[in-house]
């Protein structure tokens, strides 16, 4: 039986988190670290190394690794020099890179579709198969995906986003069916309308920024530590039995 004290330790735990230059999964990689794993972090922009620097500062241990996972021989490239960095061994996988392009569906340009899909749905999916054939030879692991509400909600200008995160709700289901009894819990995590990069133009829009907050019950924009609490469940022993799911981190958005 496992008790509370080491439910959600992560000593010992190898992680790979993609994404980790980014608002959300700079946190996210933060709260692997603090507890108790090592992590590569996998980044496009040289951020990754500052940002990792930071963190191995504070006594964790982390690798930085840029690539551009749009391509798909550096998704390759990038895992197996995060496993070598993690000696083979991987318990983890979080995918947390993500791009936007907003324009009229109308008008919205095929090279700007083909770059949201390949980093944000097809990227995912090759990590995923990637970390679920290291991880079944050794009894299994965890792999986190990130949704969105708009794998909920049809969002607005937003046409290759919304069809992305729809993508990796049934994604993660779909793996869940295909590795839970290989070892594999796959989940994912829907975060609301978070204060990040990825949203500058809405927080920047007095009138769709007051639309948003006035149908979230918590009056106020998500942050980078609102993601930290369930990355560390869902990557621990906490959430042994939970599968397949896709879970809001919204203030309470979808419920209103």
């Amino acid at each position: 039986m496992k008790s509370m004290q080491t439910m959600f330790d992560l000593s010992g735990k190898k992680a790979i988190l993609v994404g980790g230059a980014g608002d959300l999964g700079y946190s996210m990689a933060e709260a692997l670290v603090e507890a108790g794993a090592e992590c590569a972090m996998i980044d496009i922009s040289n951020k990754v190394y500052t940002l990792a620097k930071t963190l191995s500062e504070g006594g964790y241990t982390v690798y930085p690794i840029q690539a551009d996972i749009s391509e798909r021989a550096q998704i390759e490239q990038s895992y197996k020099q995060a496993l070598k960095h993690l000696k083979g061994q991987v318990d983890i996988l979080v995918n947390a890179a993500g791009i936007q392009r907003r324009y009229p569906s109308e008008v919205f340009p095929a090279k700007d579709w083909d770059e949201v899909l390949a980093v944000n749905l097809s990227a995912p999916f090759f990590y995923c198969q990637l970390a679920a054939n290291s991880m079944i030879p050794n009894g299994g692991g965890k792999i986190i995906n990130v949704a969105s509400i708009q794998s909920y909600c049809g969002g607005v200008t937003i046409p290759a986003y919304v069809a992305t995160k729809g993508g990796i709700g049934q994604l993660t289901k779909t793996l869940s069916n295909d590795w839970a009894a290989k070892g594999i819990n796959v989940n994912a995590i829907a975060p609301g309308y978070m204060d990040t990069q990825l949203n500058t133009a809405l927080v920047a829009d007095p009138v769709r920024s007051a639309e948003i907050l006035s149908r979230i019950p918590q009056k106020r924009w998500g942050r980078g530590d609102d993601m930290k609490g369930i990355t560390v469940f869902l990557a621990s022993a906490a959430s042994d039995y939970v599968n397949g799911t896709v879970i809001p981190v919204d203030g309470g958005y979808l419920g209103r």
